[in-house]
């Protein structure tokens, strides 16, 4: 197994990843931008370095930094996370160069499946159904006129990265060129690589996904489907699995296509599959995730397997040591993405100090974060805070406890969306398991939005003013408590956490 790893990544996804590596007994090292100097990856690590400026392309971005850091730290393996360089095959090759592990599918399976167009390619080859579209990265005027000879409306998609960057959705000619241009310079600026492919957009249909571990041994496994429709500007903000709608024998299908189409792009570590479903369940080959998925939690939960261990598992040579055959999900999980922004102003991002924060507990819950009280959110990066996570033995026992640990969660200083999860998870259409990928937009619509009661509207506004008040208020009586024991002397001692005292904590780079 490893020694040391290095996160080259930051929030969440960076805490679960070190956590998973204390729990193996591998050091861990964080690298930081300047505004993540004081960020919760940055403080759980047992060593940290700063690479750089705020600015992605300056820090994050740079394999150069990456592997300087990597190098002085004395690591063994790298582990990319998702988003940045999760999927750029630069990296593999530079850790190749190195003489250090990636943790991660190898540069060629990265090219040939993380590659949008690549995919695509291969899927046809081994007979996996694809939405119609490019199979090559496209040039404007090529993208154009296949457009006006499909009709429209139609996807503009970045060859390189996912998450609903460089994704443009154009409904007409007049549309095109302001949407191919902010496509390409903001894949340009998420991915480093501006170039674009075209494919058909399908009406209504489902966004999901299979899960797949490849170990260098030869041995492919599925661990089944997400539910990934609740989306929204085509970022997923709702995730659940089993999906409500996937039958054991359209499970079966997906399932051998994404062990066919791994297999045949030489595939090793974890990976998702994804597939859009039209409403007679006909599955069609999207794209593939060659990197763990921020929705990878859901998994976890029906499963009891740990992704990131095994990741680090297979990196490390060993086998895996079961068949997808013998894997029987159990119960329904479900994941909302926090974030910093306001719904009530068109989701703009709300970046500042977090003043007091009360997290959701109790049975089935689970919260994968990266923030905490008194930290400020830079504006950035992605504004997300943190997953949260409910387990139930059915459907409607997990949205039961989702909507509880959504009530008791409570943050003051910036804006949340918690409030827009509070809505979807009583929505009879969702409850039914009604939903596409355009239902978000549809549920937000002026009209649909106006049509709420007035007594709805009021009480969920008097419970989130009654929410913040609380929050408000426990935060003004801790603020005055510290004041009163810092004046008397009676104040706690500073403490130091198990790692600090066994000496395991190293602050590099001239941290205070």
């Amino acid at each position: 197994m490893f020694k040391k790893i290095l996160i080259a990544n930051r929030g969440e996804i960076a805490v679960r990843i070190l956590r998973a590596c204390r729990e193996l007994g591998i050091r861990s090292v964080s690298v930081f931008s300047e505004v993540d100097r004081k960020s919760l990856h940055v403080r759980l690590a047992d060593e940290a370095y700063g690479i750089g400026p705020a600015p992605s392309r300056e820090s994050y971005l740079r394999i150069d930094k990456l592997m300087d850091v990597a190098r002085r730290a004395g690591c063994d393996a790298v582990h990319p996370g998702y988003g940045f360089l999760a999927e750029n095959a630069a990296l593999p090759r530079a850790c190749k160069e190195a003489g250090i592990t990636f943790i991660g599918p190898p540069a060629e399976a990265m090219e040939a499946l993380g590659s949008k167009t690549e995919a695509r390619q291969l899927a046809r080859r081994v007979e996996v159904p694809t939405v119609p579209g490019t199979n090559d990265p496209t040039e404007k005027s090529a993208a154009r006129a296949l457009a006006e000879s499909m009709g429209y409306p139609v996807l503009l998609k970045a060859v390189a990265g996912g998450g609903g960057k460089g994704m443009r959705l154009v409904s007409s000619d007049g549309e095109f060129e302001s949407a191919f241009r902010d496509a390409a310079s903001e894949a340009m600026n998420a991915f480093g690589d501006e170039r674009l492919y075209l494919e058909k957009y399908l009406e209504r249909p489902r966004h999901i996904e299979i899960q797949i571990l490849a170990d260098a041994r030869g041995r492919v496994v599925s661990l089944g489907e997400r539910e990934c429709s609740v989306q929204r500007r085509h970022q997923k903000v709702v995730e659940e699995a089993p999906s409500p709608v996937v039958t054991p024998e359209l499970r079966k299908k997906m399932s051998e296509a994404a062990v066919r189409l791994a297999r045949a792009g030489g595939y090793v570590n974890a990976g998702t599959m994804e597939f859009l479903v039209d409403q007679r369940l006909n599955f069609y080959f999207l794209e593939v995730n060659a990197r763990l998925q921020v929705e990878h939690p859901v998994t976890e939960q029906v499963t009891g397997l740990d992704l990131v261990k095994l990741q680090i598992a297979i990196a490390a040579g060993h086998g895996l040591p079961f068949a997808w055959e013998t894997i029987t999900p159990r119960g329904h999980a479900m994941e909302v993405r926090l974030y910093a922004e306001d719904p009530e102003n068109n989701f703009f991002p709300s970046p500042g100090k977090i003043l007091s924060r009360q997290v959701p507990s109790g049975p089935g819950i689970r919260l994968d974060e990266g923030v905490y009280e008194g930290w400020t959110v830079p504006n950035d990066y992605d504004p997300l805070l943190s997953k949260l996570i409910a387990w139930g033995n059915s459907r409607e026992e997990t949205v039961a406890r989702l909507r509880r640990a959504l009530d008791e969660y409570t943050i003051t200083g910036i804006r949340t969306n918690a409030g827009l999860f509070r809505r979807i998870l009583r929505e009879p259409e969702f409850l039914r398991g009604e939903i596409h990928t355009r239902w978000i937009d549809e549920l937000l619509r002026p009209g649909r939005a106006a049509a709420r009661s007035a007594s709805d509207r009021g009480g969920e506004a008097d419970l989130n003013a009654a929410r913040d008040a609380a929050a408000i208020a426990a935060a003004i009586w801790q603020s005055r408590q510290s004041a009163g024991q810092a004046a008397d002397g009676s104040g706690p001692k500073e403490t130091s956490s198990r790692w600090k005292r066994e000496g395991r904590r190293q602050q590099l780079d001239g941290m205070p």
